[in-house]
């Protein structure tokens, strides 16, 4: 097991946004967590990466906290945000060198699998560029490669395919295919449902900060009336029961 969220309240104030949620992100699983916005996807993200203290409840990769080992923990973790955030005085090699020294990796090693994801993202010839050059796709292409370079054991993915022009978006597929085949584990958050539909083994439903529903699309399924419901129908089913006061 990777990543174990258990019993997880918390949020940005007094209140929480999350209520007491539980699941978990298993090695060679790519998990798609859905919502709808204000669902508690970020507020769950930014949980998992050490951005919020939670309330209560316990969050674990491979058994190890961030409170227990806070450096081991964090060292486990690549993350693509939705909004890209470079350095603006780094070029994009000093972004790979940062990478490499952060996560303490072989140099010639990681250059080899930089290279290689440069190339298939098109980059490769930017390597002196400032990001003030790059278009928001490219920032994003550019935190894609960062992160996917690295030996992490969980890749978090936040609404990885705005911004991203269609090749783009099929090789991003690829390569977390590439990862989760690898071993690694990978949370995505999306509101393309219908790629999720297609690429995630299993999915985490979140509406008003719990989880609603979870497990393979096979499982989903079996809580909707109508068989062979995608994964867009059984989310929009939830989530107007929730508005409208009812219950599954």
């Amino acid at each position: 097991m990777t990543l174990e969220i258990d019993h997880l309240v918390g949020g940005y104030s007094q209140i929480p946004v999350l209520k007491d949620i539980s699941f978990e992100v298993n090695n060679g699983e790519l998990v798609g967590l859905i919502g709808l916005n204000g669902a508690g996807k970020s507020t769950t993200i930014n949980h998992v990466i050490g951005l919020l203290t939670p309330f209560s409840g316990h969050i674990t990769i491979d058994d190890i906290s961030l409170q227990e080992n806070s450096e081991q923990y964090k060292k486990q973790i690549a993350y693509i945000s939705e909004t890209p955030v470079l350095y603006e005085e780094l070029t994009l090699k000093e972004h790979i060198d940062l990478t490499i020294m952060a996560y303490q990796l072989d140099h010639d090693e990681a250059w080899k699998n930089a290279t290689r994801l440069l190339k298939v993202f098109r980059l490769d010839n930017k390597l002196n560029w400032f990001p003030v050059n790059f278009s928001k796709g490219m920032k994003q292409k550019v935190m894609i490669c960062c992160a996917l370079m690295t030996n992490a054991k969980l890749f978090i993915i936040d609404e990885p395919f705005y911004g991203l022009d269609p090749l783009a978006v099929h090789d991003l597929l690829i390569e977390i295919n590439r990862v989760k085949n690898s071993g690694a584990a990978v949370l995505m958050s999306t509101h393309v449902l219908d790629t999720a539909q297609k690429y995630c083994d299993k999915f985490v439903l979140l509406a008003n900060g719990q989880v609603r529903a979870k497990g393979t699309l096979d499982e989903l399924q079996e809580l909707g009336t109508t068989p062979g419901q995608s994964l867009d129908d059984i989310y929009l089913s939830l989530a107007k029961e929730d508005r409208d006061g009812k219950s599954v």
